[in-house]
């Protein structure tokens, strides 16, 4: 049987101090947190045993293991704990030096996990890359556009992919996506096993996930906690869904690119993608279904991001690097899409429009690249637990 990969955690307590978990030192293991918390399994209860783990320096049993993902950072144990260690933030520390560790590469792990220090390097590069690309493509100038189209109320003033071709686009972001797949079924498998070793899973795979995507649909985890959660599980919903109405509307626009060629034309043979064209007007459905998505990726993106202003407030915890930068790269893809939309249909210089427009796509690769790497993979890790869990459970 092949052996399990382990992680070397040989000396990690001092990066685990360093990253805002100095705190576990004062707990004295009175089991309030775990108590208190609605979330935890009674034949595995957390907080307290990850404190515990983390106390003695046994961070290669930490990172297996799944109660740190379940925690949903409620932080009820934090406001409640006698000794003021913040549980609710060890958790997330925890889960932190998690995504690092089982990164892969694990080069890419360190690089985004030390954010504080390399956000430049991460946010500039890929804008950087988008315009020498284009430099060495086009030469930063217009080129010649796909359509025939003129500039209308419905169809925006000008059209980027005049400037932008879509052969780039495909080439650069189905290569990122292709690598983000890779990071994360490497990462994912190994997380998988980890927990596996520890616990015997019993219950069928395809049922307990899809107990959880329907969890994961409604966030309805969030509604077992007693505290201040309920704008964060608005927020995080707004933004969930906006990011999956972007990405329906987006890979609609791909698909409409294609509306003559088989396959796709005969899927646009149906009657509601009849006199579809290039690019989509403004008052087609899929416009709709983007412009909405925005809508609630801002209005999600603005409450988390609020809410983790609140400094000082127990129930909101401690916001960390690894936090804020999660945050800002996804308030940047959400306020440059919004913009490089608008600039369409106002009367501005078409090249403001297209600055716009690179820095949009320089943070949406920030966002895709750095993905597995940064607070984004709660998505796989979070969700893999859950699964765990449910057949651990024989649920």
């Amino acid at each position: 049987m092949a052996s399990i990969p382990v992680v070397q955690t040989t000396d990690l307590r001092g990066e685990f101090f360093d990253r805002g978990g100095e705190n576990a030192a004062k707990c004295y293991q009175c089991a309030t947190c775990s108590s208190v918390c609605d979330l935890a399994p009674a034949d595995a209860p957390f907080p307290r045993r990850q404190i515990l783990l983390a106390q003695w320096g046994m961070f290669d049993q930490l990172m297996g293991d799944p109660g740190v993902w379940l925690c949903h950072q409620c932080n009820d144990c934090s406001v409640r704990c006698p000794r003021e260690v913040d549980p609710g933030d060890i958790m997330a520390s925890l889960r932190a030096m998690m995504v690092e560790k089982l990164a892969f590469p694990s080069s890419l792990g360190r690089l985004v996990g030390n954010v504080k220090k390399t956000w430049p390097l991460l946010v500039f590069g890929p804008i950087l890359f988008w315009v020498l690309l284009l430099g060495v493509t086009t030469g930063l100038s217009a080129i010649e556009p796909h359509h025939d189209l003129v500039p209308s109320a419905t169809m925006g003033q000008f059209f980027y992919d005049e400037y932008v071709p879509h052969i780039l686009i495909y080439t650069v972001y189905f290569a990122a996506v292709g690598w983000v797949c890779v990071a994360l079924f490497v990462s994912g498998s190994k997380f998988w096993k980890m927990m596996g070793q520890k616990q015997q899973r019993n219950g069928s795979f395809v049922g307990a996930a899809i107990g959880v995507v329907k969890d994961v649909a409604f966030h309805s985890k969030f509604s077992s906690c007693d505290r201040g959660v309920a704008k964060r599980r608005i927020g995080h919903l707004l933004v969930m869904w906006g990011f999956v109405g972007a990405a329906v509307a987006s890979g609609f626009a791909v698909v409409f690119l294609y509306a003559d060629t088989p396959p796709f034309s005969w899927f646009f043979a149906l009657p509601m993608f009849q006199d579809i064209g290039y690019p989509v007007p403004i008052t087609h459905w899929n416009k709709w279904l983007a412009n909405f998505s925005a809508i609630a990726l801002v209005i999600g993106g603005i409450m988390l991001y609020v809410n983790r202003l609140a400094t000082g407030n127990k129930l909101v915890g401690r916001t960390t690097a690894f936090d804020r930068f999660f945050l800002l790269v996804v308030l940047a893809v959400i306020g440059t899409g919004v913009f490089t939309e608008i600039f369409r249909f106002v009367d501005i210089n078409p090249m403001v429009g297209f600055a716009v427009y690179i820095v949009h796509l320089g943070v949406v690769l920030c966002l895709f690249l750095t993905l597995p790497y940064s607070k984004f993979a709660h998505i796989l890790y979070r969700s893999l637990a859950m699964v765990h869990e449910r057949m651990t459970a024989g649920r």
